[in-house]
């Protein structure tokens, strides 16, 4: 069997990595494509993952741009998939389903996010793509009937005990890990999903840090600049070790919605405020259902001043342990599925809407 994975950002590189070493292991020819140069690429090189970039001249600015950056992402996808005959294309853009489609190769998208949040996706990928995974829960709109539902979420494919165990000689390269510390993360909101979406701003990460240092450590990484208050706080932290240090620390406040799941997937209270909450189903389900964490809407900005600073001073860490294993109770380990998903596809040519789930544990 041959697989072609279509990686766009770091996050599907964790999404996909443990899928696509057992796929090898087991002898399975996989081809990995990137569209940009950037952490995601320092990743595959360092975990010694081939790859070919499918965009090296990176992405053009504007609207126009990125239609352009489509076409030119699907001409070089459509030509690397005749070199090397894929059995099935599987990945989070919408380039693989309308190439698939072109092609008469299977195409899988997966998406953790509700299609209505995300209707330029959604609409370029979902009626070309052959089939959809997606966390249950998830609302994919008309687009429901070929979506297959698992029980878990991305950051159950790399995160998740099976595969992830948090190293205290890792975290104590920046911080002693058995001290209270936080990690505060400003997103640049920069994505096109992000268009008018409103975030944790420069006065209230400042108020952030006045209110929470008291309590301990305060470590920031930010994609964009921060005030000079807050520059002694920054740390720039190796990629690879991000996980471990969220793991260890205390509480994790953000207006990044996939490092938010992160830290609710392993246990660290997580503070998350965005436009976007109450919009994307599984981190409702995360906070609503499992309570490892809380949503704020910027029009709160003091609930989330108060709320930071109450779980700064006592985070209850047992608390939230137990509610990630009532969590893990309940959801599978997302790589086995998707291994499962393509192996099953593969090898007994089921319908693609009829695969079994892996065995929760």
């Amino acid at each position: 069997m041959t697989v072609l994975f279509h990686l766009g950002h770091p996050a599907h590189f964790h999404l996909f990595r443990h899928t696509i070493t057992r796929l090898r292991d087991a002898g399975h020819t996989v081809h990995i494509l990137v569209k940009k140069k950037d952490v995601l690429t320092g990743l595959l090189d360092d975990a010694g993952l081939p790859y070919e970039n499918i965009l090296p001249e990176g992405k053009s600015p504007g609207r126009t741009g990125m239609a352009g950056d489509l076409l030119r992402r699907g001409r070089r996808l459509i030509a690397f998939a005749r070199r090397h005959h894929p059995d099935l294309l599987i990945g989070t853009s919408a380039d693989i389903s309308y190439a698939g489609k072109w092609l008469g190769i299977p195409a899988v998208n997966m998406n953790e996010d509700d299609a209505a949040l995300i209707p330029l996706h959604a609409w370029l990928a979902y009626p070309w793509a052959s089939a959809i995974l997606s966390p249950e829960g998830t609302d994919n709109g008309r687009w429901n009937r070929k979506t297959v539902f698992y029980p878990g979420y991305h950051e159950l494919a790399y995160l998740h005990p099976d595969h992830f165990t948090p190293d205290p000689e890792i975290t104590a390269r920046y911080i002693e890990p058995a001290s209270r510390f936080f990690i505060l993360r400003l997103a640049a909101l920069t994505a096109h999903h992000d268009r008018g979406i409103r975030g944790i701003g420069d006065q209230l990460a400042v108020q952030l840090a006045e209110r929470i240092t008291p309590h301990g450590r305060l470590l920031i990484t930010s994609e964009r600049p921060v005030p000079e208050s807050l520059e002694p706080h920054r740390i720039r932290i190796n990629p690879a070790h991000m996980h471990h240090l969220l793991a260890h620390a205390s509480l994790f406040i953000g207006d990044s919605q996939t490092m938010s799941a992160e830290a609710g997937v392993l246990g660290t209270p997580f503070l998350r405020f965005s436009d976007f909450v109450g919009r994307l189903s599984y981190l409702r389900e995360l906070e609503e259902r499992y309570r490892l964490g809380y949503g704020i809407t910027p029009d709160h900005p003091e609930e989330l001043l108060d709320r930071a600073a109450q779980l700064a001073a006592d985070p209850s860490p047992e608390t939230y342990r137990e509610r990630r294993r009532h969590m893990l109770s309940e959801k599978s380990n997302t790589a086995d599925f998707i291994h499962q998903f393509i192996v099953e596809w593969h090898m007994k040519n089921r319908n693609i809407g009829q695969v079994s789930f892996p065995e929760k544990r």
